[in-house]
């Protein structure tokens, strides 16, 4: 998981993969492999959800990478 502060974006690696399709979901941007496997997800405006960034991170079964600036 990072976040970008100058783009205010969350993008959370969720598997590996050549991206080759998006979905739009107001704020989501889920990208997926050819066979539509989901392999990166963007939360735009993600400032708005860094405070519960925690609870998430907190989840032992959630692998993050998170920026200096969180």
């Amino acid at each position: 998981m990072f976040y970008e502060p100058e783009s205010n974006i969350i993008s959370i690696e969720i598997a590996s993969g050549k991206i080759d399709n998006t979905i739009e979901m107001g704020n989501l941007i889920i990208h997926l492999t050819k066979n539509k496997k989901p392999v990166l997800i963007e939360i735009l405006d993600g400032g708005k959800f860094i405070p519960n960034l925690n609870k998430i991170t907190q989840n032992k079964k959630i692998k993050t990478i998170a920026s200096p600036n969180l």
